[in-house]
């Protein structure tokens, strides 16, 4: 692989300063109602706190969208510490904003096969992102076999279901 197996992602913490500034300024998009600008390709989470009980919002790239059952597929790029993803385990209902779209979801982890066909997915339809974010991020990514499992060991995937219309809060 191109980074070596036992090297730790860059991102051991969660992002702070600037960087955190960057990360969360997609948030603005959505708040000005401009998240259709974004398309499918990233969305607005809320979630609730784990620890405040107050709502919280992350904006996340979308992996994959399923235009049928309006799925969405996404990965916590740093990893099981992220605050969102802490949140959604404890608190999987959640709400997304995406393109034209809003919907109440359920949160559920994919197993580990699974999480390791969506990177393959995803690596086929955006290289260059993928190849962009391993390489920044540090995560053991060459296209192997052996480096899709890293990741998917590595990274959790996450997909939002949308709730049936009979099981909305009011």
């Amino acid at each position: 692989m191109t980074n070596s197996p036992g090297k730790q992602p860059r991102f051991q913490t969660r992002p702070r300063g600037l960087q955190r500034l960057l990360l969360r300024l997609p948030i603005g998009l959505f708040r000005f109602h401009l998240g259709w600008l974004l398309g499918h390709r990233f969305l607005l989470l809320t979630h609730t706190g784990r620890k405040s009980g107050q709502a919280r919002h992350t904006v996340l790239e979308v992996m994959r969208y399923d235009p049928a059952t309006r799925a969405y597929v996404v990965v916590s790029g740093f990893g099981a510490q992220s605050d969102w993803y802490r949140n959604v385990r404890q608190t999987p209902r959640v709400k997304i904003d995406s393109g034209r779209e809003r919907l109440e979801a359920q949160a559920v982890e994919l197993a580990r096969p699974k999480a390791e066909q969506e990177f393959r997915h995803y690596a086929r339809r955006h290289p260059q992102a993928m190849t962009t974010l391993a390489r920044v991020l540090n995560y053991p990514w060459d296209g192997s076999e052996a480096s899709y499992q890293a990741l998917a060991q590595l990274l959790p995937v996450i997909i939002f279901r949308p709730l049936r219309q009979t099981e909305l809060r009011p």
